[in-house]
């Protein structure tokens, strides 16, 4: 794991920056109740629960609210792999798909494990200059285990300096 990754994951899992974070860069996802619960380099673990904020007429978790946590399940994971590196390499979400697969109606824990091949894909996007993609897979469960919902959420890396 690189140095600035490393500061990346601190800074993260440091509740009050990542609450600052949230309040300026994605109000909607701090309102909901979007939290990291953990981050290193390979995995990232992120909850919503089923609260008023975050609710829809069915009686469950929104599905806008179960897309933010898990876009921000791989997020974080792409933002950890590109933080500070030399040179710049941008970053965009180019599809989302989801399933979703039981009722919402807890917390539900979003888990994306593809640290290693954001960091391949990054890794090759500065060294080559050309645009690379990464389609990460997030599982979310609920308190049980039970699957609640997946996404695959694709990101596109690319040289900001080519």
């Amino acid at each position: 794991m690189s140095a600035s990754t490393t500061k990346f994951i601190e800074i993260v899992q440091n509740p009050f920056k990542f609450i600052f974070f949230l309040l300026s860069k994605l109000p909607a996802a701090y309102f909901s109740g979007v939290r990291l619960k953990y981050a290193d380099d390979n995995q990232a673990v992120v909850t919503v629960p089923y609260k008023w904020f975050s609710k829809n007429p069915f009686k469950s978790t929104y599905f806008a609210c179960l897309s933010m946590a898990a876009e921000m399940s791989t997020g974080i994971l792409a933002m950890a792999h590109t933080y500070q590196k030399q040179p710049a390499i941008s970053l965009l979400v180019i599809k989302t798909e989801g399933t979703f697969l039981k009722k919402a109606t807890g917390i539900t824990t979003f888990t994306c494990d593809d640290g290693q091949v954001f960091e391949q894909a990054v890794n090759e996007a500065a060294a080559s200059g050309k645009s690379t993609t990464v389609a990460a897979r997030t599982t979310g469960k609920n308190s049980a285990g039970d699957i609640v919902a997946e996404f695959v959420i694709t990101w596109s890396f690319k040289s900001k300096s080519q």
